[in-house]
């Protein structure tokens, strides 16, 4: 039974950290970018809804689509003006950029709201329910949920919607787009706004379950790397998919290793996609 339980644990732990990763493997996809300030955004999200819920009152799962329509418009804002001058760039460049917004934001966010750990704990934070003899607490359930029906409707956009067909056919030829009237920094921009939503909504969840903090981001953006490398680019169930995959691993490899090796797990995966299926790990990149 506590088996089961570890698993159960570590399926819904990992629903968020396939959330976390939906916006960093959109952005990756359509505008090779590796957004290396993407867990700096999950940080933002985090904050955003702490402050709805602790100032203004607003439910956490409310404060959601609040939480992401502001880092959308931030995420659009950033690449509209900053990124858009360097997207064609070697991607080293990015990296740089990416990577110093991270430490900006991060460095800001310690001014703005403090080093302390701050936690969204709503009344049904802790609340839980018994099946089949498990334990389910609800605030991860409410996280996985979400993170599932965030992933359907980013499928329905890329694969229903006019916009997601021009995003879609812009990644794959960007001349081909234009000459169909496609304005590539308007879309780049759109794009890049969703991956900081998805970011955003990840980040009010991931306050509900766990800490924030200003230096939360850092880590946060390396699972969420290994996770689009592992669940690929293109496919947003796939993304979220993987994330279960880790976060089994991790509940797995605390009960069984010791907590503090959790994290070791992601990378561990990491490792054995590059030697044992290298092509898979190419494909993303």
């Amino acid at each position: 039974m506590l088996l089961a339980q570890i698993i159960v644990n570590g399926v819904l732990l990992g629903g968020l950290y396939g959330l976390m990763a939906l916006g960093m493997a959109l952005v990756w996809g359509v505008l090779n970018i590796v957004n290396l300030a993407h867990g700096a955004f999950v940080m933002l999200g985090g904050y955003i809804v702490y402050y709805l819920f602790t100032t203004l009152g607003i439910d956490p799962l409310a404060a959601l689509p609040i939480a992401m329509a502001l880092m959308f418009a931030f995420g659009y804002l950033l690449q509209y003006v900053v990124l858009n001058q360097i997207i064609r760039s070697a991607m080293l460049n990015t990296l740089l950029i990416t990577f110093g917004l991270d430490v900006v934001l991060t460095y800001l966010a310690q001014l703005g709201f403090s080093a302390d750990f701050r936690t969204i704990a709503p009344s049904y934070a802790g609340a839980n329910f018994g099946l089949l003899g498990i334990t389910v607490p609800v605030a991860p359930l409410a996280a996985f949920a979400i993170a599932w029906l965030l992933a359907g409707l980013t499928w329905l956009l890329l694969n229903r919607l006019p916009l997601g067909r021009a995003i879609r056919a812009t990644a794959q030829n960007l001349v081909a787009a234009r000459l169909y009237g496609v304005n590539p920094r308007r879309l780049y921009a759109v794009t890049f706004g969703i991956g900081a939503a998805l970011a955003g909504a990840s980040g009010g969840l991931y306050g509900m379950i766990s800490h924030l903090s200003p230096y939360v981001g850092a880590p946060l953006t390396a699972k969420a790397f290994v996770i689009a490398v592992i669940g690929g680019l293109h496919n947003p169930f796939a993304v979220v998919a993987s994330g279960l995959i880790i976060g089994i691993a991790e509940s797995l490899a605390a009960l069984y290793v010791g907590p503090t090796y959790a994290n070791v797990i992601s990378f561990g995966l990491l490792v054995l996609i590059l030697v044992l299926r290298p092509s898979r790990a190419l494909r993303a990149a």
